[in-house]
């Protein structure tokens, strides 16, 4: 299978042999040295404080914004939370299990949080902000400088989901001033999906440190002083942290966060000039380089899914709830290529014959 999917994606041959080598035992100076590196690494690609600690979990995205929220914040926060899709969503959701106050911002799909949005919160006690900076149900990428500015304005902890949007698009963690940082193992960084990561500020740190929580599994304090010494405090992915580490050895050869962001975009703007004449419309205002969010304008969004995954041997990323028929997804990261995008064309091409779009 072709996969244009956000997530897993297409995983390059050296990732995939780590995968299929037998797992090492991990309470090991060997690997400890991995973790340590892969911090190091992480730090680098975003532009992190030299005061900032990355800390990896052995969980999907959710996991680590939900440890980032229940470690940070507290029931008397008060948090803006940018609710423009499924995913951000989210955050809300997260927030009303563990009894954090919010108000929600919500702009209508396809549409990014402007300045005038903000101005009805400035000054008025909030404490934090959290954001899906790469909305990824509808394809929005937020302003995460303009976002960064209203929370240096307002004192408020900056959190920043860049689940999808890491190494796809420019993140400079310190310039906007985030203060928590999230991604995953399976987007960009193009391994097998398990691993979750939190890149925390100083000033969140201060947070973790003085709040009590109440879990063990995605306790950030017990996590931060086993990541003191390139360890975890239960058993993690091994092997997934090695195709980590193996990934971000090889972007920094390549030449670093810039030339990676860089074949993304090239990626992304080859396949959106080549479906032009095709019965397709781009839904949002502003876009990632990591997915091209499509509305079909004379099908079904999810028959168009069906279609390319039963008879052509393609995954696009299909949407759900009230976004089934409406947009479809297609990715632009992992072992992809333009030749790729070709063959994704021609299957468009060959359904347009056939009057199925």
């Amino acid at each position: 299978m072709l996969n244009f999917t956000v997530g897993p994606v297409m995983s390059d041959q050296e990732t995939l042999a780590i995968g299929g080598e037998q797992v090492p035992y991990f309470r090991t100076q060997e690997f400890s040295n991995i973790m340590l590196e892969n911090e190091v690494l992480m730090k680098e690609f975003v532009n992190a404080p030299d005061s900032a600690k990355v800390v990896f979990i052995t969980g999907s995205g959710t996991a680590s914004m939900e440890a980032a929220v229940m470690n940070v914040f507290t029931s008397s926060d008060k948090l803006l939370v940018v609710d423009g899709g499924s995913f951000g969503h989210r955050f809300t959701e997260i927030c009303d299990i563990h009894h954090i106050p919010y108000t929600a911002i919500t702009p209508k799909k396809g549409h990014v949080v402007t300045p005038e949005m903000l101005m009805e919160y400035d000054q008025k006690g909030y404490t934090g902000l959290l954001v899906n900076i790469h909305e990824t149900s509808t394809g929005v990428y937020y302003d995460a400088a303009m976002l960064g500015d209203f929370c240096r304005r307002n004192n408020l902890i900056y959190v920043i989901d860049a689940i999808s949007s890491f190494l796809a698009d420019p993140l400079d963690m310190s310039d906007v001033g985030a203060d928590i940082v999230i991604t995953g193992s399976q987007k960009v960084l193009a391994c097998a999906p398990g691993i979750s990561v939190i890149v925390l500020s100083e000033k969140a740190l201060d947070r973790i440190e003085n709040n009590e929580t109440k879990t063990m599994y995605l306790d950030l304090k017990s996590a931060l002083k086993n990541a003191e010494r390139g360890q975890t405090p239960f058993t993690p992915a091994v092997g997934i942290l090695r195709q980590i580490n193996a990934r971000l050895r090889r972007i920094k050869h390549n030449g670093g966060a810039s030339t990676e962001i860089a074949k993304i975009k090239r990626q992304a703007e080859d396949f959106r000039n080549k479906i032009k004449g095709l019965p397709f419309e781009i839904v949002s205002e502003s876009i990632s380089n990591a997915l091209t969010p499509l509305h079909p304008t004379t099908a079904s969004a999810y028959d168009i899914f069906i279609q390319l995954k039963d008879n052509y041997g393609i995954w696009i990323c299909p949407n759900g709830g009230d976004m089934k028929d409406t947009i479809f997804r297609v990715g632009h990261f992992g072992a992809q290529t333009c030749e790729d995008n070709d063959t994704l064309i021609a299957a468009f091409s060959d359904m347009q014959k056939k009057g199925i779009i």
